[in-house]
């Protein structure tokens, strides 16, 4: 494809528990073909549970790889994610990927973690699920999780650890114990190459290599590319609805990622009055949307727009691919891949 490198992230694709788990393996049996990098998992509080869908779609595929974030350990202890993964890095050795998280805020606060010390708690849950993982015989007495002569009855296949985190304490955190970063939805280049450096500094600090960095991006491909862009103003508008702090005081991970969007903050906070009186997305919403939080249009258009996010330091993107045809628009993006000049 003229005018393409190999200077593009890994590409894959992200499903969620809103989606019936046989659909989740049809679609993951389609990354392959398609010969995408990835099928991840995110596991949307009070949705399905994904872990034994990522089964399924261990089992029914062969090369893909198959990463879940983000897990929590409040829903799951951190000895049984450990228990979890090291089943499903057996069925699938080398090709599974940890994903933890301290969880959707006002989710956690609805099953009784209103205080719950986020990145504390998963600064605890790497230590125990790593050691574990390992064959050790833990102890541990921390501030959130306790364990005592905590061991696995067998050995796991290396499972890598990636953390979700977007505030700095979190992303130092990452750098300093993390496998790799999970960067989320709604999330512009400008921020992704932020985030990479203070993940980056502070991995640094303690004698690391940077960590690999995996971003969700939502994203539409279409020989029209204007019809891409419409269909993925509405995925756009339902994340900002559902993920988006109400009122008008925004925390300053959010603030910082408004900034960087190039969006005018009252026009980002005006779009987003108007989204939840229930004005339709794909009329409210204009192209400074599309360009700050998704890639869509047609597949060479998507493949520059993956460019921008590698410059900005990620290593692969999980798309969650928007719309009625799925597989078309997999099938698309993946031949267009295969024509990249190396």
């Amino acid at each position: 494809m003229t005018g393409l490198t190999s200077e593009l992230p890994r590409i894959g694709i992200r499903l969620s528990g809103g989606l019936e788990p046989r659909r989740c393996v049809e679609l993951a049996k389609v990354a392959e073909t398609a010969d995408l990098a990835s099928v991840w998992f995110a596991e949307n509080p009070f949705q399905r549970g994904v872990l034994a869908t990522a089964g399924a779609c261990a089992a029914a595929s062969s090369r893909v790889r198959i990463g879940i974030g983000v897990v929590n350990p409040f829903s799951r202890h951190p000895s049984l994610i450990a228990m979890e993964f090291s089943a499903l890095a057996e069925l699938a050795a080398g090709r599974i990927t940890l994903g933890l998280g301290s969880g959707v805020g006002e989710a956690m606060r609805r099953i009784g973690y209103g205080h719950h010390r986020p990145v504390t708690a998963v600064r605890e849950a790497v230590g125990i699920i790593r050691a574990m993982l390992a064959g050790d015989k833990v102890t541990h007495r921390g501030h959130v999780f306790s364990v005592f002569r905590a061991q696995l009855g067998h050995r796991s296949p290396e499972v890598p650890i990636y953390m979700a985190a977007a505030g700095e304490r979190g992303l130092k955190a990452c750098g300093e114990i993390g496998d790799g970063l999970i960067v989320s939805n709604l999330t512009p280049p400008r921020s992704t190459a932020r985030m990479a450096a203070i993940l980056g500094a502070a991995a640094a600090r303690v004698g690391r290599p940077l960590p690999g960095i995996v971003q969700y991006v939502p994203c539409a491909v279409r020989t029209d590319g204007a019809a891409a862009r419409a269909v993925v103003k509405a995925a756009i508008g339902a994340m900002l609805t559902r993920f988006w702090p109400d009122g008008n005081d925004w925390p300053a991970a959010k603030e910082a990622i408004v900034s960087e969007s190039g969006i005018p903050r009252s026009h980002f906070a005006a779009v987003l009055a108007w989204l939840r009186r229930g004005e339709d997305a794909a009329t409210l919403l204009d192209d400074g949307f599309v360009e700050a939080f998704a890639i869509a249009g047609t597949a060479q258009e998507c493949l520059r727009k993956a460019e921008r996010y590698r410059a900005a330091g990620a290593d692969e993107l999980a798309l969650t691919f928007a719309g009625a045809q799925p597989e078309e628009d997999i099938a698309y993006l993946g031949s267009a891949l295969s024509r990249v000049e190396p």
